[in-house]
Order: C-alpha cells, then sequence, then structure tokens
C-alpha cells in the first residue's frame, strides 16, 4: 500500500479548493493548481479566509491555522505535482479535459502515484481509458463543501487495482472521512439517488403545485432534510447539478426516469447558477 505523505489537487474552484483546504487541515502538504494563477491566488486567498474564521469560532488554533497555511503551495507549473504520492483531479465535468490531464500527470508523476478523479458522474474506466496503466486510476468524490461533508466515495473503474482502492479508503479515514466503495456506474451511488430528488421538485414547481419555498419548507420541516432541492441545487451550482443530470440519462442511454428537466436548462442558460452567482432560485445579496 502506498504512503501519501504529498498531495496534489488539479482545479481551484469550489471542489477544489475545498479539498485542498480538507488535506492541508489535516496535515497532508499539499500542492494546489490551476492554469491561471489569477484563480489560484483568488482561491488561496479564500483558503485563508475560511481557515481564519475557524479560529475565531475556535473550531482550530492559531497554531494549526500557521501549520496548514504553510503546507499549501499554490502553483501554475502542472510540473510540480511530481513528487506527490496522489493528485486528485477537480477540473470541470468535460470528459476532453479529464483526459488531457490525466495523459498530463501520467507523464509527470511517478509510475506508483495515484490518480484519482473527483468527477460526480463520469465514467472513470472512461476516463482512464487512453492512459498506459489505468490500474492507478479511481474515482475519489467528495462532495460539497469539502472540509465539512463527511462521505467519500470511492469508485473502481474497470481497470482499478484493489490496492489503489485500499489506499484511498484508508487516506479517506486518516482525513477524517467516511469512505463508500462504488461501482463505476452513471452517478455511483448519491447523484443517482439524487437525480428524483432535484427532478421530482422540478416538475412539482412547473406543474404549479408548490412554489420553491413551499417545497423547500416542505422538505425541510416533513421529511427532516437539512436542505431542500433547490437551496441544495443553488449551493452545488446549478450548472454542475445539470450536467450531471446529462451525464446520468446519457450514461443509462435516456431511461426516462433520468431525463433532464428544461427548467434547469433555462436557469442555466440566463446564468442564474446558484450562490456563486449571488443568484438562483434564491437570491443572496450581500
Amino acid at each position: 500500500m502506498n504512503q501519501i505523505k504529498k498531495a496534489g489537487v488539479v482545479g481551484s474552484g469550489t471542489m477544489g479548493a475545498g479539498i485542498v483546504q480538507l488535506l492541508i487541515q489535516n496535515g497532508h502538504p499539499t500542492v494546489m493548481f490551476d492554469i491561471n494563477q489569477e484563480a489560484v491566488d483568488r482561491a488561496r486567498t479564500g483558503i485563508e479566509a475560511r481557515l481564519e474564521r475557524l479560529v475565531e469560532k475556535q473550531k482550530i488554533s492559531v497554531n494549526e491555522l500557521t501549520l496548514a497555511k504553510e503546507l499549501l503551495e499554490s502553483t501554475t507549473d502542472i510540473n510540480a505535482f511530481k513528487d506527490c504520492q496522489l493528485v486528485i483531479e477537480a477540473a470541470p465535468e468535460k470528459i476532453g479535459i479529464k483526459r488531457s490531464i490525466f495523459q498530463q500527470l501520467e507523464e509527470i508523476c511517478a509510475e506508483d502515484t495515484i490518480l484519482a478523479t473527483n468527477t460526480s458522474s463520469l465514467s472513470i474506466t472512461e476516463i482512464s481509458g487512453q492512459i498506459k496503466k489505468p490500474t492507478r486510476v479511481a474515482g475519489l468524490h467528495f462532495f460539497n463543501p469539502a472540509p465539512i461533508m463527511p462521505l467519500v466515495e470511492v469508485i473502481q473503474g474497470l481497470k482499478t487495482s484493489p490496492e489503489v482502492t485500499e489506499t484511498l479508503i484508508d487516506f479517506a479515514k486518516k482525513i477524517n472521512k467516511n469512505p463508500v466503495v462504488c461501482k463505476d456506474t452513471p452517478g455511483f451511488i448519491v447523484n443517482r439517488v439524487a437525480r428524483p430528488f432535484y427532478n421530482e421538485a422540478l416538475r412539482i414547481m412547473n406543474d404549479q403545485v408548490a412554489s420553491v419555498e413551499q417545497i423547500d419548507r416542505i422538505m425541510k420541516g416533513a421529511g427532516n432534510f437539512k436542505m431542500g432541492p433547490f437551496e441544495l441545487q443553488d449551493l452545488i451550482g446549478i450548472d454542475i447539478n445539470f450536467a450531471t443530470t446529462k451525464s446520468v440519462h446519457a450514461g443509462f442511454h435516456g431511461e426516462d426516469r433520468f431525463r433532464p428537466h428544461y427548467y434547469q436548462e433555462r436557469m442555466v442558460q440566463s446564468g442564474s447558477l446558484g450562490r456563486k452567482t449571488k443568484g438562483g432560485f434564491f437570491s443572496y445579496d450581500e
């Protein structure tokens, strides 16, 4: 089993930055890479601000804050991953982008470096299909916000080695997550289960049976959900949620039960993507 002394994360968006924060909070030297210096700087500032708020709330000490900052290396040079034992890709959900990244990582990293993807719905087997050693590729799917949500899906592609799966399970436990092993099926476990949750809520809203506010209030008050389907879409990103639904629908070869809703597509087309654009199903004026 590999010993992971240093990790890397590709991508500094919401999920990438969240995973980086999680890793440095748990004492792992971590390289955060993005192709854009402004994006890297913005992500680093956001991570440090969130850690400082944790100090204010007395959830971590000043010493832990200082150590976490020291453990973070941010860069636009992908070669910085060369001495990492684990690299987690958290790039946009485009199969072409992910395949290109994995091909680059294969050339840069050592042969025993584990290459993981944080994809929420794309096939691990397809992502690893064009690299020389697909046995070292697996899914490691965190949930937003990554530092808080306890579950992590460890997804086995058709050629993922058992040793890689075991190492990722062990690593997830060390960063205080609850890992669950999944087969490489569309949407894995959580996103497959969640599709009817979102889709049926959209249908109820569109049929004018109940409003967005009413549906969320009922799900939280009567269903004991922490967040309703619309509030949760706003947190995840409506574009991300829509892309996942399209991917799951395609993965099941067009099964009606996973068909995306046109209203969600219209939200994406309008640029109303949720919290990150300060407006989705709800408004987030600051």
